[in-house]
């Protein structure tokens, strides 16, 4: 019933197959592969010496992640908390990282432990939605959707408002468009509204219409110059986006006769 990732992939992330409309340009999309890739191979020279070093494991993992080689972030977010258990109540990457393993129960759990470290923050009660959503249905996922009393940064009031049923897609753009807020706060504001509806519009089983929103997300200036979580962010868009164009171009029984 709820849209799931069949496809299997991985070249294509970065494939020049399918070029036409994407919205970043095939060498932009070789440069970020070769870069994490460079990334990965010099962190683990540093680890060969400093072995046990919950920062060079967090920056390989991150890595891995942006390379869509999840199985391999996740053991890299996993040997932090082992290393640092005081690491796993705020580590929202593991929990992002458990969603794409289609691991969702404990994807869901993840955010939970998040929310205790932090109530504020809407986009944590966004993705523990999203895992709800493929373990437990719809249905269960908007009941338990969380509680929030303090307000949270932009677009989040509004994007959260979205996801409890409050405001349509539309509305939500609608009122960043029509705001009164600088045009960097806008494009900010933009990248994450597309990002969520996206995702939203997927876990409700309109690919085609995250397709789109997520198009807009990998698009969006600030998003590609973004840095610390909100860059994380982009490349989760990216990510997804691709993920989402693989399944669409490339059918299940062709890719299941080539492995």
């Amino acid at each position: 019933m709820y849209a799931t990732f069949s496809c299997l992939l991985w070249n294509i992330l970065f494939s020049p197959v399918l070029a036409d409309n994407h919205p970043l340009p095939e060498k932009s999309r070789t440069e970020i592969r070769h870069r994490l890739e460079s990334r990965v191979a010099e962190i683990n020279e540093q680890l060969k010496t400093s072995p046990d070093s919950v920062r060079l494991i967090s920056a390989r993992g991150t890595a891995f992640f942006h390379l869509a080689q999840f199985d391999l972030a996740l053991d890299d977010f996993d040997r932090m908390i082992k290393l640092n258990p005081k690491l796993d109540s705020s580590h929202w990457r593991r929990g992002i990282a458990l969603y794409y393993v289609k691991r969702f129960q404990e994807s869901a759990e993840q955010f939970e432990r998040y929310h205790s470290f932090d109530n504020v923050d809407r986009e944590n009660g966004i993705w523990r939605y999203l895992a709800q959503v493929k373990a437990s249905g719809l249905e269960m996922a908007e009941k338990e959707l969380l509680k929030y009393t303090k307000d949270d940064r932009k677009p989040f009031g509004d994007v959260y408002a979205m996801f409890a049923g409050k405001l349509s897609d539309q509305q939500v753009l609608l009122r960043i468009k029509k705001s009164t807020d600088t045009a960097p706060d806008k494009l900010k504001q933009q990248f994450y509204a597309h990002l969520y509806i996206g995702l939203y519009s997927h876990a409700k089983g309109d690919t085609e219409s995250a397709e789109q929103q997520l198009r807009e997300a990998v698009a969006n200036p600030w998003g590609q110059q973004a840095s610390g979580g909100p860059g994380y962010m982009w490349h989760v868009a990216r990510v997804h986006y691709n993920l989402l164009r693989n399944c669409r171009e490339t059918p299940d029984s062709e890719i299941e006769a080539k492995n």
